[in-house]
């Protein structure tokens, strides 16, 4: 179970992102540990992408959690959603 969902999240992820960048980044693949921010991705979309992550995990981040750190690569945003999960089913 734990995997399945672990690979919904990551393709949700590289979907919002991926739909991001079509818009404003130099072609190529998106990968899980593609740097956003090589990547193109403005401030201003990080911000969007942050909501977007919000809406699509029906999640509300706190402060705490929104930090570069976490954004830094769906990888990164992928582990913060599984941790809010898992917090949220306890």
């Amino acid at each position: 179970m734990q995997a399945s969902t672990d690979a919904t999240v990551r393709n949700k992820l590289l979907e919002l992102v991926g739909s991001m960048l079509k818009e404003s980044a130099t072609p190529g693949a998106l990968h899980p540990d593609t740097r956003l921010a090589d990547a193109g991705l403005t401030s201003m979309e990080m911000v969007n992408l942050m909501l977007g992550v919000e809406a699509a995990f029906d999640l509300t981040l706190p402060q705490s959690e929104i930090t570069p750190e976490n954004f830094t690569s769906v990888e990164t945003i992928e582990r913060m959603v599984l941790r809010r999960l898992q917090m949220q089913a306890a």
